[in-house]
């Protein structure tokens, strides 16, 4: 039946859909809105918890600054926003798999909802490896680059743009292995062609941490090394998933 035949039963059978949407997307927020309300109290302290690596780069006595009136005020706010978003991701995708799940195929479903789980977990710990390993490496190469009767004095929100930008490249540059298995599942690619193009992708990748990392080597090595571990492990992966396709 067509739009023009009976367009009350098109909208009739829209609106249950809109309504659900509407659900999913207000569970959504209020869960988003739980976590902001328990980290807002803590935001001082996370900011304190975030700024260690830098902290710890300085000289004794070495501390962040404020430049702007309201800063210090904004900023810990900021960064418990940014914070609840991360923390309540995982209940945010769940409303929307609970909403288009329903319209799946079984193995789509069987499929997709581990790769959801795996580009969830890989995203934390992308930005584990980030604040844990890279930005004290280049927070280290930082101080002995600096040169001599040059004070560093950052700005609080400066750094908190560019700690939440390395999260932001880390996490998405640990989500390779889900983008290469979701690539042989459609089609676009097969596992044997991945392993033919191992060769491109290393310079790629490596071009790739190059741009997103500070500008030292060890930082590029830390995103660069690892990103090509996740690229034979998504080769793996889509073998698993894919087990018909020919071998390379």
């Amino acid at each position: 039946m067509t739009f023009t035949d009976d367009p009350d039963s098109l909208v009739g059978g829209l609106i249950p859909h809109l309504l659900e949407l509407r659900l999913r997307l207000l569970r959504a927020l209020a869960g988003v809105g739980v976590v902001l309300a328990l980290t807002l109290p803590f935001s001082n302290r996370l900011y304190a918890w975030l700024a260690q690596p830098l902290l710890r780069s300085m000289p004794r006595g070495g501390q962040l600054i404020a430049t702007g009136v309201l800063t210090p005020f904004v900023t810990p706010i900021k960064l418990a926003v940014c914070t609840a978003l991360l923390v309540a991701m995982p209940w945010v995708l769940y409303q929307a798999w609970a909403f288009v799940a329903p319209g799946l195929y079984q193995r789509e479903r069987r499929i997709a909802l581990p790769l959801l789980a795996s580009a969830v977990i890989l995203f934390y710990i992308g930005c584990a490896f980030a604040y844990f390993g890279v930005l004290p490496a280049a927070f280290l190469f930082l101080e002995h680059t600096t040169p001599a009767g040059v004070a560093r004095m950052t700005d609080i929100n400066a750094y908190l743009d560019f700690v939440l930008m390395i999260f932001f490249a880390f996490g998405l540059s640990f989500e390779l292995p889900v983008a290469l298995v979701i690539a042989v599942l459609v089609g676009v690619v097969t596992p044997q062609q991945l392993r033919e193009w191992r060769g491109y992708a290393v310079v790629a990748i490596f071009i790739l941490a190059a741009i997103i990392t500070p500008p030292d080597i060890v930082s590029q090595l830390m995103l660069a090394i690892p990103m090509c571990l996740l690229y034979e492990a998504g080769i793996i992966a889509a073998r698993l998933l894919k087990p018909n396709t020919a071998p390379a």
